[in-house]
C-alpha cells in the first residue's frame, strides 16, 4: 500500500508518533511518503520504502505571512498524483485536517478519490481546538474525514464531549519501538551526572505551560532534602527561563542539569532511576511509556490518558494536578527501598511490552484497509 503521512517534524508526541508509524509501515513493506516543511526529527537515517517531500515556502510582499496551508495542499496533490497514494494519514487536527479535506476535494475534480485518515492527538482537541476561531473548522474537518482515530480513551471521551462529532472514533494507542527503548545503560553516563552514587530523576518535555516543569522541580527539591539525587531535564520551551530561575530560588542549580533537546533520549533514560511527569494536560503520556519501557518507573499527574498507559502502586505512582507535594512523598517511597524499585522497574517494562510496534501497527493497518475498500465498493 502507497501511504502519505502529513505531520509536524518536531519532537512533539504527534510527530514522534507520526515519524515511527511511518517507518514501521515501511519495514512491513508499505511505500511511505512524509509530507513536511522539513524532516521530521525522528527520521534520522535512510529506510527503504520511506520518501520525505519537504513543503516548500513562498515569499511575496502582500503576504505577512507564508500561506502553508496553501502550499501544503498543492504538495498533498502533486505527491498523491505522482505516488498514486492509496491513502493519506494526517497527525494533528490543526491544519492538517482541513487541508487534508482540501486537497481531496482538488483530487476529486480530477477523478482521483483519496481518503484521508485523521489522528487526533491531545491539545488539537484539549487545548487550541477549543479556541472559537478554530472550533468550527476543526469540527468540520474531522467530520469530513474517512477515518478518525485518537491515541486513548480519555482523547475519545473529550472531543465528543466538546465538538458534535458524526463519526465513529477508534482508538489506537501509541507505540515505541522496544528494540529502541530498552534499558542498557551506559556507565560511564551514569557517572557523569552522579559521580558520587546519586539517585537519577529525569524529565522530558517541550517546556510549554501545560507540562508543569516547574511542579518537577519543586517536586525534586523537597526529594533532594531526604536522598541524594540530580535532575536532569531534557528539551526546551518557553517555560525554560522561568523553570532556571526558580532553581536559583531553590538553591537546586548544581544538582539539575537542563540539557536541551536531544535526539537519543533512550540513553540518558537507561541511566535514570524515576521520571517526573507532573503535566495538567496529558493525552496519552509517550514521554512516560518511553520511559517505562527503559525500566524507569514514573510519578506522574493523574491527567488525561496517563492512567491508562500507567497502573498505581504498580508500575508507578499517579498524583493530582499540580500536588508537587504527593509526587515527592511517593516519589521518595521508590528511592528509599531498593527492592520496591526494581519491582516497579520490572513492572514498568512489562507493562510497555503492551504498545509494541508490532501490536499497534497493524491496528493502523487495518483503518487502511477499509478506507481503500470503501473507495473500492464506490467505483
Amino acid at each position: 500500500m502507497r501511504i502519505g503521512i502529513v505531520c509536524y517534524p518536531t519532537y512533539g508526541g504527534s510527530g514522534v508518533l507520526a515519524t515511527e508509524l511511518g517507518i514501521g509501515l515501511a519495514k512491513k513493506g508499505h511505500e511511505v511518503h512524509f509530507i513536511s516543511y522539513k524532516r521530521p526529527a525522528r527520521l534520522t537515517s535512510y529506510i527503504s520504502n520511506v520518501f520525505l517531500h519537504e513543503v516548500g515556502s513562498y515569499e511575496y510582499p502582500l503576504f505577512e505571512h507564508p500561506p502553508y496551508d496553501s502550499l501544503l495542499a498543492s504538495k498533498i496533490v502533486d505527491v498523491a498524483q505522482h505516488a498514486n497514494l492509496d491513502v493519506l494519514h494526517v497527525h494533528y487536527a490543526i491544519p492538517h485536517a482541513t487541508v487534508a479535506f482540501l486537497a481531496t476535494q482538488i483530487l476529486q475534480a480530477q477523478n482521483i478519490r483519496l481518503p484521508f485518515v485523521t489522528t487526533l492527538h491531545g491539545t488539537d482537541i484539549t487545548l487550541v481546538g477549543l479556541d472559537k476561531s478554530l472550533s468550527s473548522v476543526v469540527e468540520f474537518s474531522i467530520n469530513k474525514s474517512d477515518k478518525v482515530t485518537v491515541v486513548s480513551d480519555s482523547l475519545k471521551m473529550q472531543t465528543l464531549s466538546q465538538f458534535k462529532i458524526e463519526k465513529k472514533i477508534n482508538v489506537i494507542y501509541n507505540f515505541i519501538n522496544l528494540q529502541r527503548f530498552d534499558r542498557k545503560p551506559n556507565p560511564e553516563n551514569r557517572a557523569a551526572f552522579a559521580p558520587n552514587g546519586e539517585k537519577i530523576i529525569m524529565h522530558i518535555s517541550n517546556f510549554r505551560p501545560v507540562k508543569r516543569v516547574d511542579d518537577a522541580v519543586r517536586a525534586f527539591a523537597e526529594i533532594r532534602k531526604k536522598v541524594p539525587a540530580k535532575l536532569l531535564l531534557i528539551g526546551d520551551g518557553p517555560e525554560r527561563i522561568k523553570v532556571e530561575a526558580m532553581c536559583r530560588e531553590l538553591g537546586t542549580c548544581s544538582d539539575i542539569h537542563f540539557l536541551g533537546k536531544q535526539d537519543a533520549v533512550e540513553d540518558l533514560l537507561s541511566i535514570a532511576d524515576l521520571f517526573l511527569l507532573p503535566s495538567a494536560k496529558e493525552s496519552f503520556g509517550l514521554a512516560a511509556l518511553e520511559a517505562m519501557a527503559c525500566g524507569v518507573p514514573v510519578v506522574s499527574s493523574n491527567a488525561g490518558g496517563l492512567p491508562e498507559v500507567n497502573i498505581d502502586g504498580e508500575t508507578c505512582f499517579l498524583c493530582d494536578i499540580s500536588d508537587w507535594e504527593a509526587m515527592a512523598t511517593k516519589a521518595l517511597l521508590l528511592l528509599e527501598d531498593e527492592d520496591l524499585l526494581a519491582s516497579f522497574r520490572s513492572n514498568a517494562r512489562n507493562k510497555a511490552l503492551e504498545f509494541s510496534r508490532d501490536n499497534i501497527v497493524p491496528q493502523y493497518e487495518q483503518v487502511y484497509q477499509q478506507c481503500v475498500e470503501k473507495v473500492v465498493a464506490k467505483v
